[in-house]
């Protein structure tokens, strides 16, 4: 079954994102990602760049995994003039197998918090249990397409947040 906009709306609020729409599939732009690619597997010719790791039994681990995101987020330019971009969403409900992906637009709130070392504010498709706490993932995309940013856990035990922005490229 799947949860409607207002139970997206009522989901992502306690983490600060204001949701504004569900994208169409017409209306998502390309993925700035090589086809054969996801984000983890770009290289840094793709346009990759890694924001520093955190281990997950960091005590720090939330304020750290927020600030290397907000960081990487303003850097590459990520939100726009309303502080507004993408996120991807889970719109199945959670007792669902299978999931229902889709691109949300959505603004982030002057007052947000990724969550990350405790239960946190995040949705559980926006985050992963991992023994004692809660590791935040979860995909975001600036409205052009420009520039895909992905926080996520890997498989040693650290999260970091890595952005693909191939036109930071070009000369």
């Amino acid at each position: 079954m799947t949860i409607t906009d207002a139970e997206m709306a009522a989901l992502l609020a306690p983490g600060g994102f204001h949701f504004l729409r569900r994208l169409a599939e017409d209306q998502v732009p390309p993925l700035p990602t090589p086809p054969d690619r996801g984000a983890a597997s770009c290289l840094s010719e793709h346009g990759r760049v890694d924001s520093p790791l955190v281990d997950i039994d960091d005590p720090d681990l939330a304020a750290k995994v927020r600030a290397g995101w907000q960081d990487m987020a303003v850097e590459y330019g990520l939100l726009d003039d309303d502080r507004e971009f993408l996120l991807g969403v889970d719109y199945s409900d959670p007792g669902d197998v299978d999931s229902e992906w889709a691109w949300a637009r959505v603004r982030l709130l002057d007052e947000w918090d990724l969550g990350g070392g405790d239960d946190g504010p995040l949705p559980s498709w926006m985050r992963f249990y991992m023994g004692r706490r809660f590791v935040p993932e979860f995909t975001v995309m600036s409205l052009d397409g420009r520039l895909l940013m992905n926080t996520t856990l890997w498989g040693d035990g650290t999260v970091s947040t890595i952005v693909i922005c191939p036109s930071r490229l070009l000369p």
